[in-house]
């Protein structure tokens, strides 16, 4: 059969296990297995006789076989083959004695017994790679590797020139010098798994790489009922080619499985970027890194194909990039009530604000549409730059919706935006004395001065004003009347999942109207249902939290494509940015406004009972002061033992802190009580084992019971809790009634109480430090002191020590998440979806490769402008529509 990259491994392979195995890595076609890459390359193995071998160190050596024997082995049912061999020609090369050794292997499969004795009959030449042991008193290898020689002598240069026939048998080399190269040659080492070990994902590669070459046979399909006596059945059961190997040549230009691998896998680089680089061809890159010569040539591989995925992506992006602007806008030019609401800020905007909004306003005004990513730190002001350029929007007579990953968040959004639209007319222009004492980040101070210009006979407006949070579900009803009343200008439509029916109806309904307006919108705006005809803006707060395909569902609504603002808080390198969001124009808020007091961040050990015990007595001395505290817990109970924020597996080690000696003793009963339950878990720190995680009931249990917090309520908030419940336990927590809440991450977006000082953060050091940045901006809203305390189990002078480090001396975002990238990859700090690890990247790291990145982009954007449709790239442009195909979660808008 015709062997490509696209032939599924499931049609040139009969082991189905292997198969299933395979898939369960990602391994589906033949493709998928070449681009299966090897995350290290073991040392080469060196070359020993029998009587220089040391037990439990791998060797190889040649060895002609005496004698051979299959022993049934009644008890355990199968088979045991034990041949012995004789080094003594090999020992002689060596300058000492020879020896003797057995070679043993066991099996249950008769097939392979028979296959084993055809290969080891007496008299065989064979070269061997295993680690030694002893036996009895005498040298073993148990299941080494072997590789058969030709009878007779080889090319005269040694050169392997693929396997040999001679009779009804295959050889795997010509001479033993050809074999020996091959078998000490360094291996691969994949990922691997339970079900498949590295050495069998690395012959089912090397197997796809001679089939696609032409040098190997096809294997029998399902049907197949007999496997040809010239291949080799496997120990698993599965059927391979003969050879462990292709090639052997000190060049592969003239080897036969090169050239075949050429002629199948054509080159995707342009011949000049491959040229002026250095790399190699693509068909010899799979080969140097799955049956390298050497480490050299592995290492020099690897840079091609890692090359090769930059230089794909950034003419993936570039191209989606100069694709846009082929699609048709809505032109917003009308900047006179963005104007007016700038004015009417009871703040200055930071110079950083108003440059960013010029920004917008330049790239809104075009007829093509804006991409633009929007980078800032907590309280760095995104949200007056959007609602800004939402009423560039809706003062050019056009529509925006503003799109949030929660209710919470969604509801809070439409409060604050309703309060800054109430103070257009309210506030007079001109200097204020009063400006610059309010804060420009500060919902409270936004919403006082609302207050201070509504309408003093719209009670229920103010009401809904007042408490944001608390009424957005009771008022849900009757919001969109207040926010109509308050905002003469704009109406600022609220539509979530939770709303109820009646509500949702008149939301959509007004949104389908195409009159000019700002909508608030969760999850809700990417439904059918919604309708906006006349949208011009979409705007993505945190949009790592939505997939490409919910975007584009609101870009493709309509004829025209909307203007693209997407804001994150989640800190991105400037490098990652440019790998993942290179098809927008990138905007960083990086001044924060003034008057805001830097937290203070400390790590608590845990086991150090008296710093416990200081720190709640701090708390609550914060608390009687009139001020508010987080308590943050990876899990929700100890009963569920799932992950995120739903795990919950293990009871909390928390006793008396202010008792140092009782605290312990409590910790110990609990770790006791809960040993048994809790299964331990893997230390990513190198430690065998962790404690379990703590969990929001067991933490709020012990709390309560501390002298310390003796009168205090505390109330829980997790992610199964429904939406009602969200809104009375944070309305209670913002108006004092419960002072302490106790919950898991799911306050890190969307929660904004500006009497909350201090942060507790149990098992912080399970945390990516760009997750322990966001939770730590949930404190320090409101100009207070603030503090935050990393309660930690990790090992002094350990990696997790080390990140927890990074965040207790710096608050620079940037700083952090250039941290994390190097601490986790990229995969845990930008998430997914814009991470390797559901794209076509596989080697390019964003921290190490800046300048293959740099260097790719530069190149791909010199060719895409002499040739856009890369009419004269063909396998290039190939490459890239697979990319962009198969990866939309790695394109954020294309």
């Amino acid at each position: 059969m015709s062997i490509t990259l696209n032939t599924t491994m499931s049609s040139i392979m009969t082991n189905k296990r292997r198969v299933g195995a395979l898939k369960s890595l990602g391994v589906v076609t033949v493709g998928d297995a070449l681009t299966y890459y090897p995350f290290r390359v073991a040392d080469p193995v060196p070359l020993r006789a029998l009587r220089e071998a040391r037990i439990g160190e791998r060797m190889a050596f040649s060895a002609s076989v005496r004698g051979m024997r299959v022993v049934p082995m009644n008890v355990r049912r199968g088979y045991r083959l034990e041949a012995v061999v004789d080094d003594g020609d090999f020992a002689v090369s060596r300058h000492v004695a020879g020896a003797a050794a057995r070679l043993v292997f066991f099996s249950y499969k008769k097939q392979y017994v028979d296959w084993l004795s055809m290969r080891l009959r007496s008299g065989a030449i064979v070269v061997i790679a295993g680690e030694p042991s002893e036996f009895n008193g005498q040298l073993q290898f148990t299941h080494p590797e072997i590789m058969t020689v030709a009878p007779g002598s080889g090319p005269a240069d040694g050169e392997y020139s693929g396997v040999v026939q001679m009779s009804a048998l295959k050889y795997d080399a010509d001479t033993v010098e050809a074999g020996l190269r091959r078998i000490s040659r360094p291996r691969p080492v994949y990922h691997a798994s339970s079900r498949i070990s590295s050495e069998h994902i690395h012959e089912s590669i090397v197997q796809c790489i001679e089939l696609l070459a032409g040098t190997g046979q096809d294997l029998p399909g399902d049907a197949a009922t007999e496997a040809p006596q010239t291949m080799k059945p496997m120990e698993d059961g599965g059927i391979s080619g003969a050879g462990t190997a292709p090639a052997d040549a000190e060049s592969r230009s003239g080897n036969a499985v090169a050239v075949g691998l050429a002629r199948a896998i054509p080159d995707v680089l342009p011949e000049s970027v491959r040229e002026s680089n250095h790399l190699l061809h693509r068909a010899e890159a799979f080969l140097a890194i799955h049956d390298p010569l050497n480490t050299a040539d592995f290492k020099r591989a690897i840079g091609t194909m890692r090359y090769e995925e930059a230089f794909v992506s950034q003419t993936a992006l570039l191209q989606s990039r100069s694709n846009v602007r082929k699609d048709a806008a809505l032109p917003c030019a009308g900047v006179a009530l963005r104007d007016r609401f700038i004015e009417s800020l009871p703040f200055p905007l930071t110079g950083g604000q108003r440059e960013i909004i010029d920004d917008i306003g330049v790239d809104m005004a075009r007829e093509y549409p804006m991409q633009r990513l929007l980078q800032g730190e907590v309280g760095s002001g995104k949200t007056v730059v959007a609602v800004a350029a939402m009423l560039q929007a809706a003062g050019s007579g056009h529509q925006a919706v503003l799109v949030a990953p929660t209710q919470v968040l969604a509801e809070q959004h439409h409060a604050t935006i309703s309060a800054m639209l109430c103070a257009i007319d309210g506030v007079e222009t001109g200097d204020d004395p009063s400006r610059d004492a309010l804060s420009p980040n500060d919902p409270a101070d936004l919403i006082k001065a609302a207050e201070s210009a509504a309408d003093d006979g719209d009670a229920k407006g103010r009401t809904a004003v007042k408490h944001p949070v608390k009424h957005s579900g009771a008022r849900r009803g009757k919001q969109d009347g207040a926010a109509h009343a308050n905002t003469r200008h704009v109406p600022v439509i609220l539509l979530t999942g939770g709303m109820k029916l009646a509500a949702r109806r008149r939301a959509l309904a007004l949104a389908a109207s195409g009159d000019p307006c700002i909508i608030v919108a969760t999850h809700a705006a990417f439904s059918k249902t919604f309708q906006a005809p006349n949208l011009a803006l979409v705007v993505i707060d945190e949009q790592h939290r939505f997939g490409v395909e919910q975007r584009e569902s609101l870009r493709t609504k309509n004829d025209v494509v909307p203007h693209l603002l997407v804001m994150t808080a989640t800190p991105i390198p400037r490098t990652a940015a440019m790998t993942w969001f290179g098809d927008l124009d990138i905007s960083w808020l990086t001044e924060l406004p003034g008057g805001r007091k830097p937290i203070r961040t400390f790590i608590v050990p845990e086991d150090d009972g008296r710093m416990m015990g200081s720190m709640f007595a701090h708390i609550r001395g914060r608390i009687d002061a009139g001020e508010r505290a987080y308590v943050v817990c990876p899990r929700i109970d100890a009963d569920d033992e799932s992950d995120g924020d739903d795990d919950t597996s293990g009871a909390s080690q928390i006793g008396v802190y202010d008792d140092s000696d009782a605290y312990r003793r409590e910790s110990a009963a609990a770790a006791a009580n809960t040993a048994a339950s809790a299964p331990s878990q893997e230390d990513g720190d190198g430690a065998p084992s962790r404690p379990p995680l703590h969990s929001v009931a067991e933490i709020e249990r012990r709390l309560s019971s501390l002298p310390q917090f003796r009168g205090v309520r505390f109330a829980t908030l997790t992610g199964r809790d429904d939406d009602a419940t969200k809104q009375q336990v944070m309305a209670d927590f913002a108006d004092g009634a419960t002072p302490v809440l106790v919950a898991t991450t799911v306050i890190e977006v969307g929660v904004d109480v500006p009497q909350a000082s201090c942060i507790v953060i149990f098992d912080a050091d399970r945390y990516g430090l760009s997750q322990l940045h966001q939770l730590r901006g949930r404190v320090g809203r409101g100009g207070t002191d603030s503090w935050a305390f990393l309660i930690s189990r990790a090992e002094d002078g350990g990696p997790a020590q080390q990140r927890l480090q990074v965040i207790q001396g710096t608050l620079d975002g940037a700083q952090i998440a250039q941290a994390d990238l190097e601490f986790r990859g990229a995969g845990d700090v930008l998430g997914d979806a814009q991470s390797g690890g559901k794209s076509g990247l596989k080697l390019l790291r964003v921290v190490k490769d800046v300048k293959i990145i740099a260097d790719a982009r530069e190149r791909a954007g010199r060719l895409l402008a002499d040739d856009p449709d890369l009419s004269g790239e063909v396998e290039l442009a190939g490459a890239v529509l697979d990319f962009t195909r198969g990866n939309e979660t790695f394109l954020t808008s294309s």
